[in-house]
């Protein structure tokens, strides 16, 4: 069939579907060229066994799965990124949930608030994380100031184990609070005033507006902030690089440290490859769990 011979509204058609694919274009080029192939070649790479200064990769089959599988740094790995998940998302969502309530009602110099609390979201995690290491140092440090003010004896936040997850997660709290109180806010200005106005003339108090109006109306809004908090928090890397280097004894080498260090330090590229792999299988397994298990509960309107 040659051009002439196609009708003007099938000639139409063909053009807006081409222009269409024309502005898709440089988007799906860059979406190729730095997502696709580099998870497609981390795939195939993971099946190669690769130290980059020992020469080409050999064919290793699932042999790197069978060593990550078995690695007791692994496990380990697995165990303090879930420690600093639950340890950081349910307070800092909460926290964000309240500071967002005092936020939506009239206040002076509200925007100064607001802005204040959403800079750490906008500030680098390196100059953060170099900020918080003095703010934790044993012997200058602002934490251990406060807590001589109430005759407590000093920490040794970020040198010993026991304690330096803990300080980690306070940062991570505190680094993801203005982005999950600018997302609340964005969900409390969403729910329809005349909504309180009638749980207010039934009798309802203060507690039982929160309960039974802004927290079910609130649910899509914590919803995806607990999926983005758990991805983020899998995916955490900065501030355990800059502040401990996975240490001390291992209690801070979350999964994304002992990537970067099986591949980058040690340059074993296809156990690294099998790593991100399994990352990456966690993530979207959890993400499925999450949609699959509270997706339900979730009130749309």
């Amino acid at each position: 069939m040659t051009m002439l011979s196609i009708s003007p509204r099938r000639r139409r058609e063909w053009m807006e579907w081409l222009s269409g694919y024309a502005f898709l274009a440089p988007s799906f080029i860059v979406l190729a060229v730095f997502t696709y192939f580099p998870v497609a070649y981390a795939l195939g790479l993971s099946f190669f066994k690769w130290r980059i200064m020992s020469g080409a990769p050999t064919f290793f089959g699932l042999g790197n799965y069978q060593l990550l599988f078995t690695s007791d740094d692994f496990w380990q790995a697995i165990r303090n990124t879930v420690y600093f998940a639950v340890g950081s998302i349910p307070t800092g969502m909460a926290i964000a949930l309240f500071v967002a309530i005092l936020l939506n009602r009239p206040m002076r110099a509200l925007p100064i608030y607001r802005t204040a609390y959403f800079l750490p979201t906008v500030t680098s995690m390196v100059a953060v994380s170099v900020v918080w290491m003095w703010i934790y140092h044993p012997d200058v440090g602002l934490m251990n100031y406060l807590l001589e003010q109430f005759h407590l004896a000093p920490i040794r936040w970020l040198n010993e184990p026991r304690s330096a997850m803990p300080a980690l997660i306070i940062l991570g709290i505190w680094r993801g609070l203005g982005y999950n109180i600018i997302i609340y806010l964005a969900g409390l200005q969403n729910i329809p005033e005349h909504l309180y106005e009638a749980a207010q003339i039934d009798g309802a108090n203060r507690w039982q507006l929160f309960r039974h109006v802004t927290w079910p109306l609130l649910t899509p809004t914590s919803f995806l902030i607990l999926i983005m908090a758990v991805i983020n928090s899998f995916q955490a890397f900065t501030e355990f690089d800059v502040m401990t280097q996975g240490g001390p004894l291992g209690s801070t080498t979350v999964i994304v440290y002992y990537l970067y260090k099986q591949a980058f330090q040690q340059f074993n590229m296809g156990y690294g490859s099998a790593l991100a792999i399994v990352l990456f299988l966690i993530i979207l397994g959890l993400t499925l769990i999450q949609t699959k298990v509270l997706g339900p509960r979730v009130h749309y309107q």
